[in-house]
């Protein structure tokens, strides 16, 4: 096809590359564009819509990374099968809600720790922090200093219902929203309100905390193998589960980005049988390097499947201790009927400092300028290693704070974390977050985070990295 034609707005506010991958990709879910067929080379594409020949690739970047399209070398870019996908139109901000009555344990310090939890703490923006606090501290009246909503300040909800509706897609209200102190909290919450019977499918390798949840809860957790892309949906189908943990748009550890056919599969899937639900963590969507970010899955669930879950702790500091979860509606009666009695776990100063931070635009000016470092901080970090590419390899995801990194040795993947460790280095292997690990015959897998490490110190950690690994340059 070398005549295709998207609509553009020249004077709106949406970049050019969006509105192209949006047309694109609404010809291709509903059915204009076929599967397999071939679409426009770029210059063909970019000359058809006027634009330049950067606009088009950053449209089909997207398009690749969401599984849309595929590329075949010397052949040009082809349609996915995708099934059937439906997408959230964004709502009408809701009204605010009345008010009603690195690792514990661990001591070592290290020079270069490249662990996947720790984050930049050199450009967090204390002083407008410190605006708030000081603004909810002065404005406060004694009824803070009592027990609050069991759910959450009603005025964190609703801020974090506009951020996700406008930013991730989440077709949500602030009366779906539960606030909690951490993924570990409120996982146990899900595991109760789902029913003692659910058997649980969880990404194999996958976070380790959820998978110890639901081992302490006594429940059933079955590991469903992931590849390039995503969790695969049919052997979940075999799996028994009822419900299944993943982490869409950007898995952990493996940094796969679940495809659209993926998606459609795993929704399809969760609408098959009464009491099915998928729970979407969604940890560090905010931070991709390439495109725009890849939309929420519960955005895309018409059938009220999806339990939605995120966190403050990449985007703002771990020590916050704020998450939160988006129930789907038929489940918050019930969640109200369980827990109604329980006290929120995270203090209504904070929660109320959040609120205002988010409400007058300090969060996003924050995560805005959070993607600027980090995305420096991931081209140093690729840069140090292609000069070490005969013996180490990488996928180019573009997103999260961490990439996993296959080294050409002899040795396994403890003893590369062991003698990084000597070596005053943390990195952790990817073994440790499988539940049947297997190893591949002459190739370590090691994880690699990238948010604590300062952008210039990257190329020599890495230096010292492969030098204790006894890893040449190219």
């Amino acid at each position: 096809m070398d005549m295709l034609i998207v609509p553009i707005d020249r004077e709106g506010g949406e970049p050019i590359y969006v509105q192209i991958y949006e047309g694109v990709r609404d010809k291709i879910t509903d059915g204009s564009l076929p599967v397999g067929t071939k679409l426009p080379s770029k210059r063909k594409f970019a000359d058809n819509l006027s634009v330049s020949n950067t606009t088009v690739e950053l449209a089909y970047g997207q398009l690749l990374a969401e599984g849309y399209i595929s590329s075949r070398p010397r052949s040009g870019f082809f349609v996915q099968d995708v099934g059937e996908l439906a997408y959230a139109q964004p709502l009408k901000p809701a009204p605010v809600l009345p008010a009603t009555s690195g690792q514990p344990g661990e001591t070592k310090e290290y020079v270069f720790d490249f662990s996947p939890g720790r984050i930049d703490t050199e450009a967090f923006p204390f002083d407008a922090w410190r605006k708030q606090a000081k603004s909810v501290i002065d404005e406060s009246s004694a009824d803070l200093l009592l027990l609050g909503p069991p759910t959450g300040e009603p005025e964190l909800r609703q801020e974090i219902a506009l951020y996700l509706n406008h930013s991730r897609g989440v077709a949500c209200t602030a009366e779906q929203i539960i606030i909690g102190s951490g993924t570990e909290q409120l996982m146990p919450l899900v595991i109760r309100l789902l029913g003692g019977d659910t058997v649980y499918a969880i990404e194999d390798p996958g976070y380790p905390l959820t998978h110890h949840i639901f081992r302490q809860n006594d429940r059933r957790a079955v590991p469903v193998p992931v590849d390039e892309e995503g969790i695969n949906v049919r052997l979940l189908g075999e799996s028994g589960a009822d419900a299944a943990y993943v982490t869409p748009a950007h898995q952990f550890p493996t940094g796969a980005v679940l495809s659209a056919n993926r998606r459609s599969q795993l929704l399809a899937w969760a609408a098959e049988a009464t009491g099915r639900y998928v729970i979407e963590d969604d940890y560090d969507s905010e931070f991709r390097y390439g495109g725009i970010p890849v939309p929420a899955l519960q955005g895309m669930d018409r059938h009220g499947r999806v339990l939605y879950i995120s966190t403050f702790s990449k985007s703002l500091m771990p020590s916050l201790r704020i998450a939160y979860m988006v129930l789907p509606r038929q489940l918050v009666p019930r969640y109200t009927e369980l827990f109604d009695h329980y006290a929120s776990t995270v203090p209504r100063f904070d929660q109320h400092i959040l609120a205002g931070f988010m409400r007058d635009g300090s969060f996003s000016r924050h995560l805005n300028r959070m993607r600027k470092v980090y995305r420096r901080k991931y081209t140093a970090l690729t840069a140090a290693l292609a000069s070490y590419r005969e013996t180490v390899a990488f996928e180019e995801s573009q997103a999260g704070m961490h990439l996993r990194l296959a080294v050409r040795t002899e040795r396994t993947e403890e003893e590369l974390v062991s003698l990084a460790a000597a070596a005053g280095i943390r990195v952790q292997s990817a073994g440790s977050y499988s539940v049947n690990p297997k190893p591949k015959e002459g190739i370590a897998e090691i994880v690699l985070g990238f948010g604590g490490i300062p952008a210039q110190e990257i190329p020599d950690a890495i230096r010292q990295l492969m030098h204790c690994w006894w890893i040449g340059r190219t």
